[in-house]
Formats: structure tokens, sequence, C-alpha cells
């Protein structure tokens, strides 16, 4: 049943959730089908079988899928394990696709090569993405000769290159008689897969993305997930919560919580709550600490805030200064899983493309936590959070939450 969900293709294996996914349906396909036979048949089956040994053998394949997929990205980050890709377009094309595919070399891609279909010869351009120029024709028989020379794992096609149809269409077989993958590169970029359907119109393969919009299903989904997820955590944890609140009133004069205004869905204000971590005039110093500002453009860190009290600087090690967003989140005005929620002030710089972060809850942790926090650009946090808006999922949350946990141990970004 694995085989057939296609849980092994290499198109799925060491990046994204559509292993797991696949490795999780087909376990649920097979249970439903013994019950469904054992049902219809009579047979004895233990029950013991469905309650016993499908959440055990799907808990251990998962967790295996985990340990070769970290091996496979150790393999993967010394160039090994990955397929060579051979980029075709212009040169502005090939760049930006040969950087994307390098951003992430646990996706299994690695350019080798540019093709260069009508460019006109440059040396700059080899320069401008450090790839080798296999050619610059743009005959159907001269770029696959070229090809078949240079015998690449798969062609990448940029949405820049600029070939006619029919010479793409004889790339295609060529390609498939060679044994070759052929890959197309589209324009759209931070479109996640459930937004995308392909169909075929007159032998074209029409793309259509669909509106990034929560319906009414998927918003009573997230939200019951938040109010489940908040209330068991704050039920859990209120010995540590109780705990932290004397360790805070101890170590420094002032009270327990710290309040702050932030924005939150459609420009709403809200008071965001937390564990004080600093001394109680903090926001007066901002101003004379700006200089030695350590962040991206529009958010203000710093590695060693002297404003910061001796508890504090354990608590936002570990993040545990943001555990009374759980009441934030049990109230409305926050998710476990969201952007960034912003301050005014971070709110009146935004553009245009910013603003659409405020289409959701903010969030305790997203896509800006998990991958990297403050070492990131304001760009890439924007890029990321933006990814998420018009890409929600069950499973994502999830993926993120997940994620969470590794990036407070790890302290991955952290200051």
């Amino acid at each position: 049943m694995l085989s057939l969900r296609g849980s092994r293709e290499p198109i799925v294996l060491g990046h994204g959730t559509e292993e797991y996914k696949r490795v999780f349906s087909a376990s649920l396909i097979l249970f439903g089908i013994v019950a469904i036979v054992s049902y219809a048949l009579q047979l004895d089956t233990a029950r013991g079988y469905v309650g016993v040994a499908l959440p055990a053998g799907l808990i251990m394949l998962l967790l295996s899928r985990v340990i070769v997929r970290r091996l496979l990205h150790i393999e993967r980050t010394r160039g090994k394990s990955s397929l060579r890709v051979l980029v075709i377009g212009s040169t502005s094309g090939v760049r930006h696709l040969a950087g994307s595919l390098r951003a992430q070399p646990m996706a299994g891609y690695l350019p080798v090569g540019a093709y260069l279909p009508g460019v006109e010869s440059d040396s700059s351009a080899a320069e401008s993405f450090d790839l080798p120029i296999v050619g610059r024709a743009v005959e159907a028989d001269s770029i696959i000769a070229d090809i078949a020379a240079f015998d690449p794992d798969a062609v990448a096609l940029s949405s820049s290159m600029q070939l006619a149809p029919e010479t793409i269409r004889a790339l295609g077989w060529a390609l498939a008689d060679l044994n070759i993958r052929l890959i197309m590169a589209p324009a759209l970029t931070d479109v996640a897969g459930p937004r995308i359907h392909t169909q075929p119109v007159a032998g074209l393969p029409l793309i259509h993305v669909s509106t990034p919009n929560l319906e009414k299903g998927q918003r009573f989904v997230k939200r019951t997930t938040d109010i489940l997820g908040a209330g068991l955590l704050i039920v859990t944890l209120s010995p540590v919560l109780a705990l932290i609140a004397l360790l805070v009133r101890s170590d420094s004069p002032g009270p327990v919580l710290f309040r702050q205004e932030r924005v939150g869905t459609a420009g709403q204000r809200f008071d965001m709550y937390k564990f004080r971590s600093m001394v109680v005039d903090a926001e007066s110093q901002l101003e004379q600490l700006r200089e030695n500002h350590e962040g991206n453009d529009v958010l203000f860190k710093l590695r060693s805030d002297p404003r910061v009290t001796r508890v504090g600087s354990i608590l936002r090690r570990f993040s545990l200064d943001e555990l009374p967003q759980l009441f934030n989140v049990l109230g409305g005005s926050m998710s476990l899983v969201g952007p960034r929620p912003p301050l005014a002030a971070e709110v009146e710089r935004y553009d245009i493309r910013a603003h659409r972060r405020l289409l959701v809850r903010p969030g305790m942790t997203g896509l800006w936590q998990v991958s990297g926090r403050s070492l990131l650009s304001w760009d890439e946090t924007v890029r990321l959070d933006l990814y998420y808006v018009e890409n929600w999922s069950f499973l994502g949350d999830m993926t993120i939450l997940l994620r969470t946990f590794k990036a407070v141990v790890t302290r991955h970004g952290a200051f």
C-alpha cells in the first residue's frame, strides 16, 4: 500500500510534508480495507489489530522516515543523493531558478549547468550564477545534442526561456528517450501545492491558482484547534506558569506580566501578554539603544540588551516569556500558529505586500519563528509570513508546532 500511494517516489523523499501524508493515508486505507473485508466476510479479526497495530505501526513508520530523512539531508548537504540539474532560460531566469534551488539543498536539486538559448555570448553571464554554460542554441536538435553530451539527471525550464512550443515538445520527447527528467518552473512563487490545480485544455496544461482564503470549515478547524490546544497547555503548564511568575516577581521590582499593544486581524488592536523579562522602564530606554540595533530593517533586536533581567534572559533564551500568550489564544486575539503580531509603529511602515500579513490572526509561533527568527532579513520575514497566509493548511500548522519545539530547544535565532 505504501508503494501504491507513491510514498517511495524520489520526488517526495527528503523535503516537504507530502511523504508523510502518503504514509499516513496508505496506513489508513490499508486498515480500512482490513476492517471492511473482516466485517463483510465476518472474519474473526482481533480488535487489537486495529487498536494497537495501526497507531504503533504508523508511529514507527513515521519515525523511520524521519531518521532516513536526516541521513538523506546529510548526504545532500555534501552534494550527494541529489539530481544534477541543467537549467535552461534567460540569464536572469537561470540566475533566479538556480539560486532558488541552491537555497533549498534538502529538496535534492543541484544546479550543475546553464543553457542560455538565444542569449549572446557574455563572459559576465557565467560569473553571475557561477555555472558552466553548456550552450546557446535555439534549434531543438542542437539543444538535444548538447544536453545528451552534458548528461544531467534533469533539465529545468525557466519561465523566461525563449523557445517555441514545438521546440519544447520535441525537447520533452527527446528527454524521455534519454531517461532525463523534465521540470517546468513557472513564474509563480510562494504558492503551495493545494492551491495549484492543472487542467488540460486543447493540449495545454492550464494551471489554476485558487484564491487564498480560509473557508468556514477551515476557520472552524483552526479556531477549535486553538481553543483545545491552548486550554490543554494552560492546564498542563499551570505549575510552570506559577513558578515563572514567582521567579519574575522575586528577581526585580514590577508586575509579573508585561502588556503591549499589538495589531491583529484586519488592523484591530489588542493587548498581548508576556512574562516581564526586562526592567520596568525598558520602553523609555529604547531610543538610547537604537544605534546598537542588530535586528532587520523593521524589527528592533539586540543580542546583549542591558534592559533584560537575570531571570528574563533565561526566559527569553527558551521563549518561556511568551507562555502567557496562551490566554490571548484562548480569548481569540491570537492563534497558536500565525504571522508574528506586529507593533503599531511597524504596521505604519508596511507596504501593500506586508499588509497581507494582517489577513489572519497573529500567532504564538509561525514560519518566521521556526526559520531563524531574528537572524532573518525583513524581506525574508515578510515572505515567510505571506507564504503562511496564502497557503494555510491544518497539517502545515501541526508541522510548524513540531518544528517550534525543535527551535526552542536549539535556541536557533533567539536573542
